[in-house]
């Protein structure tokens, strides 16, 4: 796989598969967007429309509703809701050419390989740091960071070289899982917190309570990880403390869920470190409560 001109599907053209397909785009590449009809209207009528702290550009892509669009693609980026892993990959499997490149680009831990035994091909974990929101379809907020950590593979190193050229930080590692607990820990701390109170992370730590409230979900998480063989950074809390600095006017993405009233990926976050705490004899009740709390909220605002 050349890293020059490369045909990228993106499979879910939500806030991370529209951002990164914009720099991509941007950078020459032959991006295809597979979403919604009214992301495929807004796309093909005004492009794909990135906004930040310095303005507002656009960059012309192909949009589809169709699981055809990853029809000869070079790389696939799957950037779907935890929820809909299977269903993407059912969706996609039967047009993906023997040579493709698939990627999750998804929140949780267990997603590449659950792709993976759908499609019965190896599938690469991406961690992803990005703050991002959609305005509209099609429209894309960059709130702050970008970076990705991707798995290895036999075409990481052209693919991370590609993403670099693009504007988007990429590192190779082996460990990427232990990366993807990282984040998961990061999920874990301040989704569940911003959602039912949708604050921004700077506002949300300065309640009362809440770093006590999220040591105890870091503590928690970190003793299932090593329960399970993960290596978490020792400094985690300090990185999860510090995001409130970094991303302080970000919600999380569970937050922008419950607000439009959508199903949030929390049982693929807190939920997955009480699913794994159960299985490993492992007591987690601040992140049970928290998972219990964003499931009683979306039973009243989920249409």
């Amino acid at each position: 796989m050349s890293a020059a001109g490369l045909s990228i599907a993106v499979v879910g053209a939500g806030a991370v598969g529209c951002y990164y397909g914009f720099l991509l785009a941007r950078a020459g590449h032959a991006v295809t967007l597979i979403g919604r009809p009214a992301l495929v209207e807004a796309v093909r009528a005004k492009g794909l429309v990135r906004e930040d702290a310095t303005g507002t550009a656009s960059v012309a892509v192909r949009a589809t509703t169709a699981a055809e669009g990853v029809v000869g693609a070079d790389l696939v980026l799957v950037c779907v809701k935890s929820d809909d892993t299977e269903a993407a990959g059912a969706m996609i499997a039967p047009h993906l050419g023997p040579s493709a490149s698939v990627l999750s680009l998804q929140n949780g831990v267990d997603n590449a390989e659950r792709l993976a035994t759908v499609l019965g091909r190896p599938v690469v974990p991406v961690a992803v740091y990005v703050a991002t929101e959609m305005l509209g379809p099609g429209h894309v907020l960059h709130n702050g960071r970008g970076d990705l950590i991707v798995g290895a593979s036999a075409a990481s190193a052209q693919i991370a070289a590609a993403f670099t050229a693009a504007g988007i930080p990429t590192a190779v590692s082996e460990r990427a899982l232990d990366a993807l607990w990282g984040k998961l820990i990061l999920n874990c701390a301040y989704n569940a917190l911003s959602a039912l109170t949708q604050l921004p992370y700077g506002r949300l730590v300065q309640g009362e309570g809440v770093i006590a409230s999220m040591t105890d979900v870091v503590r928690e998480c970190v003793t299932v990880a090593d329960a399970a063989g993960v290596s978490v950074a020792p400094d985690i809390l300090d990185r999860v403390l510090d995001l409130s600095i970094t991303m302080a006017d970000q919600r999380s993405s569970t937050a922008q869920d419950l607000a439009r009233g959508r199903r949030s990926e929390i049982d693929h976050l807190n939920g997955y470190v009480v699913r794994k705490g159960a299985e490993l004899g492992i007591p987690v009740p601040a992140n049970r409560m928290l998972h219990t709390l964003v499931r009683l909220a979306e039973a009243q605002s989920v249409v």
